[in-house]
């Protein structure tokens, strides 16, 4: 069984701190005097460092830690936090980033500019002591700042030292805060034959007098805070000089006498919690138990990997329900449904597992819509709706990019300056909008921004020019906004960091297509624009309705499914030349699928329509047979075919024969057209 790398591990935990800290420094950016968010930098900065330190990145310590000390001066109020500030902390992330990924790259003299304009931001060379800034009127009263007294009790977890935590570490932490009297508590400690070596069953009771306050305690505990018990209370300087002779006296039971029978209240003086410590010493190992069970940490790859052990086992399953079919056992049926129960519910929940929120990828675009605000000059607020909306993990990596071609695209082109959107009565500030929901078996997720809308006569012209389309040649609006995203095509005056090259869109629609995905666009002059991505929920495992064409079966996935008529020969002679079925008071368009597979075979007596939709556009699709639902395994189809748009894959049978899977939104988008044709026509 292989065993976790530990620097592999580290490097995932400072990827989560390090989107927590840029997570605290664009919400400040918005609060510069909040100091929660302060402190939750701070924090961030501090555990990196010291998790670094731990693991051997030296470097990225000593370079996190001067950002470190600028916050910690925000922090005791000696500079105000600045947007200036956030921006230097910021650009230092990267760099941080940077020395966590490739520790032993020669990353040149960035670290030195970064700190340069670090230090700007500050007021100062950072590595001085609070009097280089501070007036002489704080420094006389920090000189005259009396000593405070404080009682500090704290237990562990029973694993703390099997997982890297050394109580003694953070004891002399409290001696070097001032004056200490340290007394440990063993009332908890089993008889001998019950003790596990490995396990912490001692707490601590120290008294403390020192000049600093209480976050310099709190920062002590800062690496173990979530799974221990701390209890803090200030006491005045008497009692600390009475109780301290008591605790000296006061030592710890012999393991030895643990032996006969557990440690006696009388010989060491009983550890009573008070406030948020419990009233039992059993509940730590308990309550940081329950917790770490909460959550388990697994490798992306092997998710992969079970999901393409879950689809072998759907595939098996199809084969012995198409074996139980075929045989008169009952004993075998009864088999055959019980293991198709298990293999759905296992199918399911593998599903579960494998869907991300897309708050996971929303969130990386606060960032980014920071940094183009302060390149472009423009005044931008990011709205984003939906983030609880779940997608496949595989769908979010595969969307990160084309969402920043979109998002970039949307900030460059769409919004107007500030002084032009004041001009044409428009607040300041623009808004760009991101938004998940899901459709059935689909998410939309959406870029709306406020801005100048498309230009349809640039668009126009720039395609007649670039050969795209004839000149004159009639085109639907639809048809006109989809040409953006043709290879190459751009409508910018002038190539910048941001737009320019006209590959950007380009690289979108590919990559929504090849998630079997779809893009409609939007816009309206002067109001803004509105691109929407239709993804599937999921791309590995799929409920189907498996058809027949002639001799051939395909799939149609089940989601987009609305409702199956059925079309007799007579209806079906009737309808040649117009292809409309009359559906509730509406006409929808249908396709003959055998004329389009040219299967070359006679019609079946009782065809059937399934009808199909793909948002508010429907249409119907004319097979042979309908035989049921089917659990499909997608998979992908080989190179020869990317070109083949009216299948999106492929899946295996259960009498190992192998069935297309339509394209749905192609097949929609086919209709659609014939519709568009028939009505030009008639």
């Amino acid at each position: 069984m292989s065993t976790l790398d530990p620097v592999a591990v580290f490097r995932t935990e400072a990827a989560e701190c390090l989107e927590a800290i840029e997570a605290g420094l664009l919400d400040l950016t918005h609060q510069l005097d909040n100091k929660d968010l302060v402190d939750a930098v701070f924090r961030g900065l501090h555990t990196l460092k010291g998790s670094g330190a731990m693991f051997g990145f030296e470097a990225l310590a000593a370079f996190t830690h001067h950002c470190e000390t600028a916050f910690d001066r925000v922090r005791k109020g000696e500079v105000a936090a600045t947007s200036e500030l956030v921006a230097a902390v910021l650009a230092a992330q990267d760099h941080m980033r940077a020395l966590v990924d490739q520790p032993d790259a020669d990353h040149g003299d960035i670290g030195h500019k970064l700190l340069a304009q670090l230090q700007a931001a500050v007021g100062g060379k950072e590595a001085a002591p609070a009097a280089v800034s501070v007036p002489a009127a704080v420094r006389d009263a920090a000189a005259k700042k009396k000593k405070n007294s404080w009682r500090v009790r704290f237990s562990l977890p029973a694993n703390s030292m099997a997982n890297g935590t050394n109580p003694l570490g953070l004891l002399d932490e409290l001696r070097d805060l001032g004056e200490c009297t340290v007394r440990a508590d063993t009332s908890a400690i089993p008889p001998l034959d019950a003790l596990a070596p490995t396990e912490l069953h001692i707490s601590w009771d120290v008294t403390l007098t020192s000049e600093q306050d209480r976050s310099a305690i709190d920062d002590v505990f800062i690496f173990v805070l979530d799974d221990m018990e701390l209890s803090v209370e200030e006491i005045d300087a008497s009692a600390a000089a009475t109780a301290a002779p008591v605790e000296e006296k006061a030592a710890p039971a012999p393991i030895a006498a643990a032996s006969a029978a557990p440690v006696q209240p009388a010989a060491v003086p009983e550890f009573r919690p008070v406030e948020a410590v419990p009233a039992k010493r059993e509940a730590p190992a308990a309550v940081s138990q329950a917790k770490a069970a909460e959550n388990v940490r697994v490798p992306a790859e092997r998710l992969d990997e079970l999901m393409d052990r879950v689809g072998e086992l759907v595939i098996a399953q199809s084969r012995l329900s198409q074996l139980a079919s075929a045989s008169a056992d009952i004993a075998l049926r009864s088999v055959s449904e019980e293991i198709e129960r298990l293999s759905g519910e296992l199918r399911d929940t593998m599903m579960v597992l494998r869907m991300v929120p897309v708050a996971t990828l929303f969130s990386r675009f606060r960032r980014l819509v920071h940094d183009l605000a302060r390149e472009t000059g423009k005044v931008i607020e990011l709205v984003t709706e939906g983030e609880s909306t779940e997608v496949d993990k595989t769908v979010i990596e595969r969307l990160a990019d084309p969402l920043v071609h979109l998002v970039r695209n949307s900030i460059d082109h769409g919004l107007e300056t500030p002084a032009d959107r004041l001009a044409s009565g428009k607040s300041e500030a623009g808004t760009v909008t991101l938004s998940a929901r899901q459709v059935g078996g689909e998410v939309i997720i959406s870029i709306k921004d406020d801005g100048r809308g498309i230009n349809r006569e640039r668009v126009r012209a720039k395609a007649e020019s670039s050969g795209l389309i004839q000149p004159g040649q009639p085109l639907s609006d639809s048809e006109l906004l989809q040409l953006i995203f043709a290879p190459g095509f751009s409508t910018a005056a002038a190539i910048t960091n941001l737009s320019g090259r006209g590959v950007g869109m380009d690289v979108v629609k590919k990559t929504v297509e090849a998630l079997r995905g779809a893009i409609d666009i939007a816009s309206v002059p002067g109001q803004g624009s509105e691109v929407s991505l239709r993804i599937p929920l999921t791309l590995a495992i799929i409920d189907g309705l498996l058809v027949r064409v002639g001799s051939g079966r395909y799939v149609i996935p089940l989601s987009a499914v609305e409702e199956c008529l059925e079309l007799s020969l007579e209806e079906d002679l009737r309808s040649r030349g117009r292809s409309f079925i009359s559906l509730r008071d509406s006409l929808v368009p249908f396709l003959r699928l055998r004329d389009l597979f040219r299967t070359g075979t006679k019609p079946d007596v009782h065809q059937k329509v399934v009808v199909i939709s793909t948002g508010t556009e429907r249409v119907g699709l004319v097979v042979d047979q309908i035989i049921g639902d089917h659990q499909t395994v997608i998979k992908s189809m080989s190179k020869l075919h990317n070109n083949v748009a009216t299948f999106s894959g492929a899946t295996i049978l259960g009498d190992g024969s192998v069935a297309l899977i339509l394209d749905v939104g192609h097949l929609v988008a086919a209709g659609q057209q014939q519709e568009a044709q028939l009505r030009v026509a008639g």
